[in-house]
C-alpha cells in the first residue's frame, strides 16, 4: 500500500480524498495555486506545494509542475479528483514514465472513453444502446448545420472532451446550431484545451441516469447501482439521488450489465461512471463514460456502505475487489444537493467574495457535508463556485427528502449569494416529491428564471410569531439595561404590530417559562426556545413542532430564512406602524442607458464599436465567468455613446461596459 499520495486537485474533492487517506494511514500532499494559498485542502494535508498563478492553465493543469511536486515530496501515487487533469491520458502517461501510480483507470481506457466519439463507437461494438448521431469531428458551423438537418432537430452539440455541462448546447434551428457550434467550441477550448465538437439527436423528456462501475486490475468488474441525475440546469447537475425513483429491477440490471460490458471492452480498472439517457418508456441510451470519480459519488457510498475513494486507492495499489456482484446490496435512499455561490434570482450568475459566515449543518448518521471552504475564506472567480455538497440519507426516499429539507434550513451562508433557496424550492416541488423529473424539469417549471416570488413561505404565521418572540426578547433586554430610576422602569407592552410585505398583523406577546405565547389570528402559538442574542439560528419549537430558522437583525428589520424563503419583518408599536405608512418610497436609479455586467468575470469579446447603432436582441459583448461564456444582448434600440471597458478587463457585478445615447 502507498504511504504518501498527492492530490492533484483543490476544493471539496481534495478535502474528501484527504479524509479517506488519513483513515487509511496514508500521508497526503496538497497542491495549490497562489489564489488557493489559504484554502482548506492546503491546511488539511500533511504537505503542500504551490503550483503557480491563479489561472488553472498556469497551475492545476500544468503536468510538469505536478510531476515535479511528486518527485520533490516523495509521493508514490496521485489522485486526480474530478475535473482538471482527471481524464487527461497524457497526465497518466507522464506519471507512469516517472514511476508514479495514477489512482484511476489505465491510459487505454482514458483515451477510449475520454473521447466521446471514440467511446460511442466502442459502445456500439460492445452491444451498448447508443443515441443516433454523427460520430465524427465537425469542422465548422456550416457543416454542423448540414449534419443537424440530416439528423433532424433538436440536436445536442457536445465537446468531445467535455464534461460538467461545459461545451454543450441544444439547437432547435439552423441559427441556434451555428451559434451553439461557436459557443460550444469556445467553451471547450477554454475548459479542456480541445475545441472539437460532435452532434447527436436530443432526446425529448429525458432522464439522466448513470451506473457506477468498479473494476480491479485482475479482470473483476461490478456495478454499484444507479444514480438519478436528471435535475440539471444548463446541463449541470443540481440534485442527485440513489437509487432512481424511476427504474425497475429489470431496467436497473440491464443498464448495469451493459455498463459492465463497456468497462470490460476497454479493460477498465478503478471507479468509473457510465451515463445513460432514459426516455419515458425506460428505453436507455449510452451517453458517455466518465473515467474518474463523480461529484455525486457520496449518494452511492451511502446506499452501498462503500468508500469509493478507498477502493480507488486499493485498486491502484494492485488489490483485488473485496466483493462480487452478488455482494452488492442497495440499502435505503440518499440525496445530494450542490450548494453553489450563485444568485438564483439573477439567472444563477456566479458570486465571488469572502464567506463572512459559513455554518454548515452538523453531520450525523443521516447528514453528510462535503466541503472545501471555511468561514472567512474566499470564493474565487478562477474556479468552480461550489461551496459544499449536502448529502442526506433515509431508509425511504421520503425520509431522505425530510432530512435534506432540514439540512438546507440549517445551512447558514453570508457574504456571497447562494442557491439554497432554489434547492429548497426543488426539494419541495410536487414533481420532485413524486419522482416525476426529467432533465427539462427546471426549464419547464421556471421558464422565466427563478424569482423571489418562487420562495414565498407557505406558513407565514410561523415567521410572524417567531419574529414577535425574538423582538420581545430584545425589548426586555433593552428595558433591563436602560438605567432608569427605581419606580420609573420602562414598561414593555404586550401588544405589537408585525409588518410583512406592507401588511400589518396584530399580535399579543406573553412571556412564559422557556419562551413566549404569541396570540395571533385568534390562536395561541407556543414559541419555546433557548435562543440567545446574536445566534444566527433560532432553534426551538412552535406548538410542539421543532423549527430551525435563520435570523438576522437589520436595524428595524428581522430577516428570517426558512424553507428557502427570505422574509423581512418589522415588529412595531401601533403608533410606529401608523407612521410607517407615511414614509416615502425611494425609487431605484435608472440604469437603462448602460450595458451592465450581470456577473463578475472577464470581458472576452466586445461586439460593437463607438457610435454604432444597435437593435433589440443584438449581441453586444461576451463575458466569461467560471469558464462559461455568457452573451450580453441589447434590450432596446440605441447608439453606442461610450465604451467603458476593454477586452480582457475583469468586471464586477453591475459594472458598466457600454453607455448608450
Amino acid at each position: 500500500m502507498f504511504t504518501k499520495i498527492l492530490i492533484a486537485n483543490r476544493g471539496e474533492i481534495a478535502c474528501r480524498v484527504i479524509k479517506t487517506a488519513r483513515k487509511m494511514g496514508i500521508q497526503t500532499v496538497a497542491v495549490y495555486s497562489e489564489a488557493d494559498r489559504d484554502a482548506l485542502h492546503v491546511s488539511l494535508a500533511d504537505e503542500a506545494v504551490c503550483l503557480g498563478p491563479p489561472p488553472s492553465t498556469q497551475s492545476y493543469l500544468v503536468i510538469d509542475t505536478i510531476v515535479q511536486a511528486c518527485r520533490d515530496t516523495g509521493a508514490q501515487a496521485v489522485h486526480p479528483g474530478y475535473g482538471f487533469l482527471s481524464e487527461r491520458a497524457e497526465f497518466a502517461e507522464r506519471l507512469a514514465e516517472a514511476g508514479i501510480a495514477f489512482i484511476g483507470p489505465n491510459v487505454h481506457a482514458i483515451k477510449s472513453m475520454g473521447d466521446k466519439i471514440t467511446s460511442k463507437k466502442l459502445a456500439i461494438v460492445a452491444g451498448v444502446n447508443t443515441i443516433p448521431g454523427h460520430a465524427d469531428i465537425i469542422e465548422d458551423a456550416d457543416t454542423a448545420v448540414t449534419i443537424a438537418q440530416g439528423i433532424g432537430y433538436p440536436v445536442m452539440i457536445k465537446a468531445t472532451a467535455g464534461g460538467g455541462g461545459k461545451g454543450m448546447r441544444i439547437a432547435r434551428s439552423d441559427d441556434e446550431c451555428r451559434e451553439g457550434f461557436l459557443r460550444a467550441s469556445n467553451e471547450a477550448r477554454s475548459s479542456f484545451g480541445d475545441e472539437r465538437v460532435f452532434l447527436e439527436k436530443y432526446i425529448e423528456e429525458p432522464r439522466h441516469i448513470e451506473i457506477q462501475v468498479l473494476a480491479d486490475k485482475h479482470g473483476n468488474v461490478v456495478y454499484l447501482g444507479e444514480r438519478e441525475c436528471s435535475l440539471q440546469r444548463r446541463h449541470q447537475k443540481v440534485i442527485e439521488e440513489a437509487p432512481s425513483p424511476f427504474l425497475d429491477e429489470a431496467t436497473r440490471a440491464a443498464m448495469g450489465e451493459q455498463a459492465v460490458a463497456l468497462a470490460r471492452a476497454v479493460n477498465y480498472e478503478s471507479v468509473g461512471t457510465v451515463e445513460f439517457i432514459v426516455d419515458a418508456d425506460r428505453n436507455f441510451y449510452f451517453l458517455e463514460m466518465n473515467t474518474r470519480l463523480q461529484v455525486e459519488h457520496p449518494v452511492t457510498e451511502l446506499v452501498t456502505g462503500l468508500d469509493l475513494v478507498e477502493l480507488m486507492i486499493r485498486v491502484a495499489a494492485g488489490e483485488t475487489l473485496p466483493m462480487s456482484q452478488a455482494d452488492v446490496k442497495l440499502d435505503g435512499w440518499a440525496i445530494e444537493a450542490r450548494v453553489y455561490a450563485e444568485d438564483p434570482c439573477r439567472g444563477f450568475l456566479p458570486s465571488i467574495g469572502r464567506l463572512v459566515r459559513y455554518l454548515p449543518p452538523p453531520e450525523s448518521d443521516v447528514v453528510r457535508v462535503d466541503t472545501g471552504v471555511y468561514e472567512g475564506g474566499e470564493v474565487s472567480m478562477h474556479y468552480d463556485p461550489m461551496i459544499a455538497k449536502l448529502i442526506t440519507y433515509g431508509t425511504t426516499r421520503e425520509q431522505a427528502i425530510a432530512h435534506m429539507r432540514e439540512a438546507l434550513n440549517e445551512s447558514y451562508i453570508r457574504g456571497v449569494s447562494h442557491n439554497i433557496s432554489f434547492l429548497a424550492a426543488l426539494i419541495e416541488h410536487k414533481r420532485f416529491q413524486e419522482g416525476r423529473i426529467s432533465t427539462n424539469m427546471i426549464a419547464e417549471e421556471y421558464p422565466d428564471g427563478f424569482h423571489p416570488e418562487d420562495m414565498i413561505h407557505d406558513d407565514p404565521a410561523l415567521l410572524i410569531v417567531v419574529a414577535a418572540s425574538i423582538h420581545r426578547q430584545y425589548m426586555d433586554r433593552a428595558a433591563g439595561i436602560s438605567g432608569q430610576l427605581h419606580g420609573y422602569e420602562r414598561v414593555i407592552s404586550n401588544h405589537w404590530v408585525v409588518v410583512v410585505h406592507d401588511e400589518r398583523h396584530l399580535v399579543e406577546i406573553r412571556p412564559v417559562g422557556g419562551g413566549h405565547d404569541v396570540i395571533y389570528g385568534n390562536e395561541c402559538h407556543q414559541v419555546r426556545s433557548g435562543w440567545q442574542f446574536g445566534q444566527p439560528l433560532f432553534r426551538g419549537t412552535v406548538n410542539g413542532e421543532a423549527v430551525c430558522i435563520q435570523v438576522e437583525r437589520r436595524n428595524m428589520h428581522y430577516r428570517l430564512f426558512h424553507w428557502g424563503s427570505q422574509t423581512d419583518l418589522m415588529v412595531l408599536t401601533a403608533r410606529a406602524a401608523e407612521l410607517l405608512s407615511c414614509m416615502p418610497v425611494k425609487e431605484p436609479p435608472d440604469t437603462s442607458q448602460f450595458l451592465l455586467s450581470p456577473m463578475p468575470g472577464m470581458l472576452k469579446q466586445l461586439l460593437v464599436e463607438l457610435e454604432q447603432e444597435v437593435r433589440i436582441g443584438q449581441d453586444l459583448a461576451v463575458v466569461e465567468a467560471m469558464k462559461m461564456e455568457n452573451v450580453l444582448r441589447a434590450e432596446r434600440n440605441g447608439k453606442v455613446g461610450e465604451i467603458l471597458a476593454e477586452v480582457g478587463d475583469t468586471l464586477a457585478v453591475d459594472q458598466p461596459i457600454i453607455r448608450f445615447e
